[in-house]
């Protein structure tokens, strides 16, 4: 039946009965137990409003029904009415498609199709006194009695039904009525779109048909169609249960009364009686002994609180065999629990956005608006697949035209829809007052950077974002994909509303600025006046009078500074650095700082991160400045600089980065003493000629120098570097490695790598200290004159060596090579010699052998059977080069390579060529 035809009807069920025989015994149970089913249901004494006449409206109720159940009865046919009311129903299922379902209710169907036994003569007493209506009367019985439908229901005989039992009896018809009415009569919204999908998701999860106990929560942002969803899931499978409620706006409820009177509407509900609840312990214990001996179907809509979970569904053993818990939430970490399913309510669709759009903003009766399509899609692109933002932006512009919409969604750019907002700053509402403070940081300063970027700031801050990260994802505030800290456009400006609304007008007195626009009203407004109300900034400008702006700023802990559009107007000689900086500064990220160094009072015992990149100072500040905090300093193409800080004053610093400081000659000796420095990047400082001497850096992990070409001696080593495990020179001037320094203080190396060191000509010493090594890289090295005979301790860790381009003649591969048993990986490309002089088959793990652009190699070597890749190359006495690239798994051939000639492996390989001079 068509969802047209549903919205006339008034009723899922008709009963047509005698009175006298059944009203009080058969029929009250029958109504009881179908409403008890929610299958709305006309009865005469019940449905009727006072003072109608009961010929038009009992008529008008059999139209506005989907099914009528007539119950024969011996006396059934000594009555008029129901014979008249029998006839409308048959009518009625001929011309409307009403269906008609028989009970014979201790009369035989074989009387009644016949009309004889009592219900005969009761019939022919009957037509006596109605001779007119007697053959309609007659053939209404016939039909009706004789009615077997598409699902082979002939209707039902209570004696036979359940063995005579009435109450059995009258459950397996509500539950097969039940069962024909719901499909017959889905819960159908035009509105709802994209639903079917969704709930076909979710009864995968639900698994309604198997047994055990089940429970699934729906988790989404708000606003994403958890309610919507949950209440279309139980309207469709409700049915199912004799007993089953939902239980909405828990959120809301809880918040004004408590915990036991949510119990008292749990069980009132499926029991159908008043409940009452004294402490929530006695409600538990309620819901778990009443619950547990028959299934039903429970939705609890909008939890907040693990103690509403706890109070209402505490266990999967609190209720019986096939039971089902649907839950709805924001916070995902609530559902965390054993056996709960999760359902993600994402976002519609771009199609199903457009369709829920025109369900709300279009009229049937008019044309689109002039236009429709662009200014359409501009609003699918500001609700960003959210269906509360779709119904709400279609309602309010429903009958609008084309000025209409543009006016609408300009305002909306810079004033949000509050409906919109409200129900999204729920979730912000819910937050503790640090995650509040952290959620604000995020929306307006870092949606759509590297999530550890991010927490690095975050941390900086002290707003423990290890924690507060992992709750925001929870309550779909925000999301990461692909190492990128993200959220949906709406809840970013439902933040921005709420550090805006703190002071519309007056952006000075906001926690939080990010607005250029605003910032420069700021500056030339109120930047000679004291600001104790600004606690971040991001400013994407290069107005010198933001430095007068910000000399004022006196809480501020976070300065987000990019200045690279005009970054030449902060090179003019002249522009003054801020006179004052707040002490307060946790986090600061300047780009093109001017010349000046910090301010003499600046000392900023807070700050964790200072990054200036493109700095112009020579000098970050005059003589030794005490930063206690600070743990990361990066100075990136900063060409000026000349000098770096006295490190005596940064006593927590982990992480040092100086990246193209092309004029920084040296770095100050303190370096060599920061006990508590971890990581050390030094790059492109074209003109550094000196790295500190190493006394005391007992924390450091890794040290990597690249294209410091003027820098030609390795770090002096004058103790114990324990903690280092990756130590990196690429394109450095250094002439000497000093392998025994290396191997004697830095025991726990597990790689080191040397690349293109073109100066390097000597290694002095070994490496056999370093037991831990497991990746050693020297390539690039043209210049080396020779390696040592004994490079490695045969029982040290080492999986990958390289040694390519080394320029190696014959004789000139260590030897001890040849020794090392956990080699996966041996790199000897672009080297000159012409044969191994050690042999493979102890390299019994060895996976990949590279000889390319060995030209002199003269022939292939024997290799373990272990070995997956040989890259090989050779030259004619002719000098004729060519590259062979061989791909093969070793079980299956290396064993038997070795016995090929060249010009064999060649054919096999496809490759043909002249070998007569090999």
């Amino acid at each position: 039946m068509a969802s047209s035809s549903h919205r006339s009807l008034k009723y899922h069920v008709f009963l047509s009965f005698r009175g006298e025989d059944t009203r009080k015994t058969y029929v009250d149970h029958l109504y009881t137990a179908l409403s008890n089913k929610s299958i709305y249901t006309y009865k005469d004494d019940q449905a009727l409003p006072r003072g109608d006449s009961i010929g038009p409206s009992l008529l008008n109720a059999i139209k506005g029904s989907l099914i009528a159940i007539v119950v024969f009865s011996e006396n059934y046919a000594n009555s008029s009415w129901c014979l008249d009311e029998l006839a409308h129903i048959m009518k009625c299922r001929k011309e409307r498609g009403l269906i008609v379902i028989p009970i014979f209710y201790k009369v035989d169907p074989s009387h009644v199709r016949k009309q004889e036994g009592n219900f005969g003569r009761a019939f022919a007493e009957k037509k006596r006194g109605d001779d007119t209506k007697k053959d309609s009367w007659r053939q209404a019985i016939v039909d009706a009695s004789t009615i077997v439908d598409a699902s082979n229901i002939a209707g039902w005989v209570t004696d036979d039904l359940a063995h005579g039992y009435e109450s059995e009896g009258i459950k397996l018809i509500v539950d097969t009525i039940s069962k024909r009415l719901f499909p017959l009569y889905p819960y159908i919204n035009e509105k709802l779109v994209g639903m079917e999908s969704r709930l076909k998701s979710l009864n995968s999860l639900l698994d309604i048909e198997s047994g055990g106990v089940h429970m699934v929560g729906i988790w989404g942002v708000g606003g994403s169609g958890k309610t919507t969803l949950a209440h279309f899931a139980y309207r469709h499978f409700s049915h199912q249960f004799d007993r089953h409620c939902f239980i909405g706006k828990i959120r809301e409820k809880s918040a004004k009364r408590a915990l036991e009177k949510l119990q008292e509407e749990v069980l009132s509900s499926l029991l159908k009686t008043d409940e009452k609840v004294q402490i929530v312990e006695e409600g538990q214990h309620k819901i778990a002994s009443i619950l547990s001996l028959s299934p039903i179907l429970i939705v609890l809509d909008d939890v907040d609180d693990d103690s509403q979970i706890e109070a209402l569904a505490g266990s999967h053993e609190w209720f019986g065999d096939g039971s089902r818990i649907i839950i709805t939430t924001r916070d995902e970490h609530l559902l965390h629990r054993d056996n709960v399913k999760i359902y993600h309510v994402g976002l519609l669709p771009p199609d199903e956005a457009i369709q829920l759009l025109e369900k709300h903003a279009l009229l049937k009766d008019k044309p689109p608006i002039e236009d429709y399509d662009t200014l359409s899609r501009r609003v699918i692109s500001y609700a960003d697949g959210l269906p509360l933002a779709l119904k709400v932006l279609g309602s309010l512009l429903r009958g609008k035209e084309k000025k209409g919409w543009e006016s609408a969604l300009d305002k909306m750019k810079n004033i949000p829809n509050l409906e919109i907002i409200h129900t999204l700053k729920i979730s912000y509402d819910g937050l503790e007052p640090n995650e509040r403070e952290l959620f604000l940081d995020i929306a307006c300063f870092h949606r759509g950077n590297n999530v550890n970027h991010v927490m690095k700031i975050l941390d900086a801050c002290d707003f423990y974002p290890d924690d507060g990260i992992v709750l925001l994802r929870d309550k779909a505030l925000i999301t990461i994909s692909d190492g990128m800290l993200e959220m949906h456009d709406l809840v970013q400006k439902m933040g921005h509303y709420v550090v805006r609304n703190q002071h519309p007008k007056e952006p000075e007195k906001r926690s939080r600025v990010w607005k250029t626009n605003e910032i420069l009203e700021m500056c030339y407004n109120d930047s000679a006046m004291e600001n104790n109300e600004i606690e971040a900034i991001r400013f994407g400008g290069n107005s010198s009078v933001f430095f007068k702006l910000v000399s004022n700023m006196k809480k501020l802990r976070l300065l987000l500074v990019d200045a690279t559009e005009g970054a030449h107007d902060y090179s003019v000689q002249g522009v003054e650095a801020p006179s004052f900086l707040s002490n307060e500064l946790k986090y600061i990220d300047y780009a093109y700082y001017p010349g000046s160094p910090f301010p003499a009072d600046f000392q900023p015992r807070k700050l964790v991160v200072l990054m200036l990149p493109n700095t112009l100072q020579k000098e970050l500040w005059q003589g030794c400045k005490v930063l206690p905090q600070l743990k990361e300093l990066y100075l990136e193409d900063a060409e000026k600089l000349v000098s770096t800080p006295d490190f005596d004053g940064l006593p927590c610093l982990e992480n040092l980065r100086l990246n193209r400081c092309s004029s920084l000659e040296e770095i100050d000796p303190s370096l060599g003493y920061r006990n508590s420095l971890v990581h050390v990047f030094v790059s492109d400082c074209e003109n550094l000629r000196s790295f500190p001497t190493i006394f005391s850096l007992k924390k450091l992990k890794t040290l990597e120098i690249e294209n410091c070409k003027e820098l030609v001696e390795f770090p002096e080593i004058q103790a114990s570097m324990d903690s280092l495990i990756k130590l990196y020179l690429r394109c450095v001037g250094i002439h000497v490695l000093p392998a025994s320094s290396i191997g004697k203080y830095c025991t726990n190396l597990i790689l080191l790598k040397l690349e293109h060191c073109i100066h390097l000509k000597r290694i002095e010493g070994n490496f056999q200290d370093l037991k831990q090594l497991e990746n050693f890289e020297l390539n690039g090295l043209f210049n080396l004159e020779k390696l040592p005979s004994k490079l490695f301790n045969s029982e040290c860790s080492l999986k990958r060596l390289d040694l390519s381009d080394c320029q190696m003649e014959d004789g000139e591969i260590p030897g001890d090579v040849g020794e090392l048993l956990n080699l996966t990986e041996l790199d000897l490309s672009g080297n000159n010699f012409s044969r191994l002089p050690f042999s493979l088959l102890r390299l019994t793990q060895l996976k990949l052998l590279s000889l390319r652009h060995c030209y002199n190699l003269l022939e292939l070597p024997e290799c373990a059977s272990s070995i997956d890749i040989l890259t090989y190359g050779l030259q004619s006495l002719k000098s004729r080069k060519y590259d062979v690239f061989l791909s093969f798994r070793g079980e299956d051939t290396s064993k038997n390579y070795s016995s090929y000639s060249q010009k064999t492996m060649l054919i096999l390989l496809g490759v043909w060529m002249n070998l007569n001079t090999l």
